[in-house]
């Protein structure tokens, strides 16, 4: 035929490459843009005063433990974003930075079975999203914030406290709203959660294996 240029041999080795590769990178785009940023986990913990910025040694040891008894499945963890100083009134922010976020993750990953926990002062931070006044009547010295709404308590699977300023006001967090999916534990002569006046045994939590203990609490529910 007359008019027509053939492309050369170079031209279509050219063309086949090109195609090749549009296609080998769209297969291997492909997997991470449909890939669930979704832990099947999610424990939310707030740490004890003057812990270091974090979920502190209690909270990483409880996650740690609980990461081993949930069959493979993925655990993320949350710091709570509070000072955990002993401006106890700013407890109050840790509980609205908590509902924040839990409401937050509700909304983009509704699968996730959320773990709420926290220790002595992060324990209080608990009690608020859970309707109990951390220090009975003395709600003035540590602040308040309104419990977790409604609309987000099928979310929470599970929660665990730890050295609960409010269980020695008789109002531990199995009598908040989260009721059965709580556990609330203090270590023997602790006097921040109990009558003791053992002042060692309120740091004493992840060598008495508290920690794991909550753990098998928790995943039985998660």
């Amino acid at each position: 035929m007359t008019g027509v240029t053939l492309p050369t041999m170079s031209a279509r080795l050219a063309a086949i490459t090109s195609a090749l590769f549009s296609a080998a990178t769209m297969l291997a785009i492909a997997p991470s843009a449909t890939a669930d940023p979704c832990s099947d986990v999610n424990v939310v913990f707030a740490r004890g005063t003057n812990d270091s910025p974090g979920i502190g040694r209690v909270g990483q040891a409880f996650s740690d433990a609980l990461s081993t008894q949930i069959g493979g499945r993925s655990l993320t963890t949350y710091a709570v974003n509070y000072p955990a100083s002993y401006d106890f009134l700013a407890a109050a922010d840790g509980a609205a930075d908590a509902t924040n976020y839990i409401s937050a993750l509700t909304a983009q990953c509704p699968a996730t079975r959320i773990v709420l926990g926290g220790y002595s002062q992060g324990a209080a931070v608990v009690d608020m999203l859970g309707g109990v006044p951390p220090l009975g009547n003395k709600i003035g010295e540590v602040g308040s914030a309104p419990p977790l709404p409604g609309s987000l308590l099928p979310n929470i699977a599970a929660v665990a406290v730890f050295g609960n300023p409010a269980t020695k006001f008789s109002n531990p967090i199995t009598s908040s709203i989260f009721g059965g999916r709580a556990i609330d534990l203090c270590k023997d002569g602790d006097p921040i959660c109990s009558g003791g006046r053992n002042p060692f045994a309120h740091s004493d939590y992840v060598s008495a294996g508290l920690p794991q203990r909550a753990a098998s609490f928790v995943a039985g529910l998660v």
